[in-house]
């Protein structure tokens, strides 16, 4: 019996709505004759929006300490920059947001277009005033926020 009175409210919305109710719900009525369609798969890509990634690195020294600030951090970066692509990639703009004398981690902002690029001559990165060196990504994300916290060094009380 209830499954009468909500066919009728459906075909009553139906009718109030006059054909703006999706495909989906008409084929829920009962004296709706059509033979299911076969599944299809589409594949959806969505390109990310947003114009700037960002990327919280860190510098690991293989012996001795060594002491950078901010300027001389994205000099070694641009001089990487240079070694891989030449003056082109030099000229690639990215920007050091955060740094941390101490740790010798960095929040950097580059271009989407341009992730790549940075990422590769960051890996590849070799040494820093004859001191052998190299820089672990630690996070790659589109959004500024998700560097906030991070799960895995979370310490519960």
């Amino acid at each position: 019996m209830t499954d009468y009175i909500f066919y009728i409210f459906l075909d009553m919305a139906v009718e109030y709505f006059a054909g703006t109710i999706p495909d989906c719900i008409h084929s829920m009525r009962r004296h709706d004759t059509k033979k299911p369609e076969t599944a299809s798969y589409e594949r959806l890509v969505f390109r990310n929006a947003s114009d700037y990634h960002y990327m919280k690195i860190s510098l690991i020294f293989e012996g001795g300490n060594i002491r950078l600030n901010a300027a001389h951090f994205k000099q070694l970066i641009i001089s990487s920059l240079r070694e891989l692509y030449g003056e082109i990639g030099a000229a690639l703009p990215f920007d050091v947001l955060k740094f941390e004398e101490n740790t010798l981690s960095a929040v950097l902002r580059v271009y989407s277009s341009a992730l790549v690029r940075l990422w590769s001559a960051l890996t590849l990165l070799g040494c820093y005033q004859g001191q052998p060196c190299g820089i672990r990504v630690v996070q790659v994300t589109p959004f500024l926020l998700a560097l906030s916290g991070n799960s895995r060094e979370l310490k519960l009380d």
